[in-house]
């Protein structure tokens, strides 16, 4: 291990600090009279399950410290992915921060943040003197979980969540009984393509959740590049979705600018277009990963298979 350095240098402090990596997030507020506040925040942290209680700190030389002081509730907006923007746009100085911001009100009417990972709205608990920071500890009295994949900050830089790449193959010591069962699924085609499917799927879904899209969204817009135009109808037949998911996808791709809703005719933008190129290439390159080592002969041969069997059942 290197020497440790003992003498403070604050900015190779920072960078250090940096080696952890968080979550991002943006913290609102508004006082009695109606001010707001929002700064993007990456010391979000838990405190307590029973009460429940999470922290984050502000700087105290923040204008908007007298903003949260006043206030009787606070909201931590959890950012997803595809929210750089987001966290640049608060972490920028503005007199006006909301003036082109979609949000509603939540208690205290503190701004939530739409198509964030998850939202936390808090009570004001408990503030502590950190230094140069202060720490805000709140009581959660509400919260929302949407599953998006969260935005992360690693050494200075925005990053996402990608899975671990090493997982052990099986446990030591499985009784003998499983060992069977085991071999003999290895002649279950069935079985197998399951398992084919959850492995492929394991490195794929991150990548793709990646963008800021869920599945449902993600769908809906490469079916919509390859469809110059549809009406409802026709796109809950291509996607092959649940009509509530696929409002709530157009609802959330309409407002990201990817797609255009007129008269309930469905057509991608010109930011859609990109974006959906992205998609597939993230694909292309999972398919390259996966099925690079085969010859042309083999995959002509499994696409063949594939083929029959889904023609046969």
């Amino acid at each position: 291990m290197s020497n440790p350095i003992t003498e403070f240098d604050s900015k190779a402090f920072r960078r250090a600090l940096g080696n952890f990596a968080t979550g991002v997030t943006v913290i609102t507020a508004t006082t009695p009279e109606g001010e707001q506040a929002g700064v993007t925040a990456n010391s979000f942290n838990s405190v307590s399950l029973e009460p429940a209680l999470i922290l984050w700190s502000i700087d105290k030389r923040s204008g908007s410290c007298e903003i949260f002081e006043k206030a009787s509730h606070f909201a931590v907006n959890v950012l997803a992915a595809d929210q750089i923007d987001v966290s640049n746009h608060f972490a920028r100085p503005n007199d006006d921060k909301f003036a082109d911001i979609k949000y509603s009100k939540g208690l205290g009417n503190a701004a939530l943040l739409p198509d964030c990972a998850a939202t936390f709205q808090c009570e004001a608990y408990q503030t502590l003197d950190g230094g140069d920071h202060w720490i805000l500890i709140g009581k959660v009295v509400a919260f929302e979980d949407s599953g998006r994949a969260p935005l992360v900050y690693h050494q200075g830089s925005y990053s996402v969540v990608m899975p671990h790449s090493r997982f052990p193959s099986k446990k030591e010591g499985e009784p003998a009984a499983i060992e069977r069962l085991k071999s003999r699924f290895k002649d279950h085609y069935y079985y197998q393509m399951l398992q084919a499917t959850r492995a492929y799927q394991t490195d794929y879904a991150p990548l793709q959740l990646s963008s800021g899209l869920r599945t449902s969204e993600a769908r809906m817009l490469m079916v919509l590049q390859e469809s110059s135009k549809l009406d409802r109808n026709g796109l809950l037949k291509e996607v092959n979705m649940p009509e509530g998911e696929v409002d709530n996808a157009a609802e959330i791709l309409q407002r990201k600018g990817l797609i255009n809703c007129d008269q309930e005719a469905y057509s991608i933008t010109a930011k859609g277009e990109e974006e959906a190129e992205g998609l597939w290439e993230l694909a292309r390159q999972q398919q390259e990963k996966v099925f690079g080592e085969f010859s042309e002969e083999e995959l002509a041969t499994f696409k063949k298979i594939l083929s029959r069997v889904a023609s046969i059942c």
